[in-house]
């Protein structure tokens, strides 16, 4: 309902003589239709048929093993210290529960406001990543607490607040763990910020990243592989933005000013889509 209200207010928008408050509102509503409108395609993807949880438990059983030979430090370790200490084990679930989405979207609106320039680049790169964990998600993988036969187990079930409930209901599909959602967003919202800001203090929000990695592990509900993908495809995201926007420069200036912004490869699909 948010992306057709934003999407009717830009065609209205579009079709006034420019005026201030015309020139602050269009690009805020193009923006937040937009989002709306990929996050509306991320829920519903998790109604598609190919959402099952055929070789879920198997996939988890490999992930731990070729973990275990890459000497990655086990996810149990962290599992005993947040049991051992209750406030540690409640405050990552919390953690994991609560920060996701509110860090994500504080962000693209500070970016908004504060860096436009900076904007595109950063929102692209959260748009491409986010679609290559859609497509991946449909290679089932089951996260560490469905393995009690290997020790984990649920904190949510011993802290509360949890996001899911009986497999199939809850707010996120409990069997695309690989690769972790959770990381993707926090390494855009902190790298986001490390790049775009620039306050000294800037290199503390570098904390929400290895909070959210701490968390998701510790929590059970992803392994240490779930992120480090994650962070590769983020990697491969900013990559394929960089290499759009030196394609559209070398088509020259005057063709790279018809975008709006310049080299923005999710508003000039959008709007050829238009």
């Amino acid at each position: 309902m948010l992306a057709l209200v934003c999407a009717l207010v830009v065609v209205v928008l579009r079709r006034l003589p420019p005026s201030r408050v015309r020139d602050a509102v269009l690009p805020a509503a193009h923006e937040l239709g937009l989002l709306a409108g990929l996050y509306s395609i991320w829920r519903l993807a998790r109604m598609l048929p190919l959402a099952t949880t055929t070789g879920a438990l198997e996939r988890a059983h490999w992930i731990d093993r070729f973990q275990h030979r890459l000497h990655l430090p086990s996810e149990l370790a962290l599992q005993h210290v947040a049991l051992q200490a209750p406030w540690l084990g409640r405050f990552l679930n919390a953690y994991y529960a609560i920060v996701h989405v509110p860090a994500l979207l504080a962000f693209l609106v500070w970016l908004f406001v504060r860096h436009r320039e900076a904007y595109p680049r950063w929102r692209n790169a959260l748009v491409l990543v986010t679609g290559f964990c859609l497509f991946i998600r449909f290679v089932r993988v089951a996260p560490p607490r469905f393995l009690p036969d290997l020790g984990y187990i649920d904190l949510a079930a011993g802290f509360g607040l949890s996001v899911y409930g009986p497999v199939g209901t809850g707010v996120s599909d409990q069997f695309a763990a690989m690769p972790s959602i959770h990381v993707a967003w926090a390494a855009v919202v902190s790298f986001g910020i490390v790049a775009a800001g620039t306050s000294r203090w800037r290199w503390v929000f570098l904390l929400h990243l290895v909070l959210t990695l701490v968390a998701v592990a510790a929590t059970g509900n992803h392994w240490w592989l779930d992120g480090i993908v994650a962070l590769a495809l983020l990697g491969l995201s900013l990559r394929i933005d960089g290499e759009w926007r030196r394609w559209r420069e070398a088509r020259g200036p005057a063709e790279s000013s018809g975008a709006e912004p310049a080299g923005d490869v999710v508003a000039v699909l959008s709007s050829e889509r238009g």
